[in-house]
């Protein structure tokens, strides 16, 4: 009897680490375009060295394989975007709706981030990650397309 339990529990084993290392590999293909800023925008942040190391980091996103690389990507955004947040932002982009954008995009980084320790599927945070990160830019892109002078249309009442 214990000759069958010994093997019946070495056969599970193997099974289940075939399993496991599935799990590890990422494809990127099946996720959306990373949004770029526009002339506007580009011109603004070409000097914000802070904002233009986290695009960087971001766009290493793409780039990984397998959890590992999921994994040191995020601690590099992580680290980027604190020095981010402490950096001074330009003017046009001292606003609540860029910082809220961006304490969002951080959220799901962590989020992300918090699936692989835990080992759940990151696909969907990873995703959410992307769409923060893309809402940002194109909020950033909105305020700079923005050809409406609130302070003229107030001045004329």
């Amino acid at each position: 009897m214990l000759l069958v339990v010994l093997v019946s529990c070495k056969g599970n084993k193997e099974q289940a680490v075939v399993a496991d290392n599935s799990a590890f590999e990422i494809s990127t293909e099946s996720w959306p375009k990373k949004s770029v800023p526009n002339s506007k925008t580009n011109e603004i942040i070409k000097d914000w060295e802070e904002f233009n190391a986290l695009q960087i980091g971001f766009d290493a996103i793409y780039n990984i394989g397998n959890t590992e690389d999921l994994s040191l990507v995020l601690e590099d955004l992580i680290e980027k975007q604190k020095a981010l947040e402490e950096s001074v932002y330009p003017e046009t982009f001292n606003t609540p709706q860029i910082k809220s954008r961006q304490k969002v995009f951080h959220t799901f980084i962590l989020k992300t981030k918090g699936d692989l320790i835990y080992r759940i599927d990151t696909q969907k945070s990873v995703l959410e990650m992307i769409a923060a990160h893309n809402s940002m830019l194109n909020q950033m892109n909105a305020i700079t397309s923005n050809t409406l002078d609130l302070k003229t249309l107030l001045e004329e009442e």
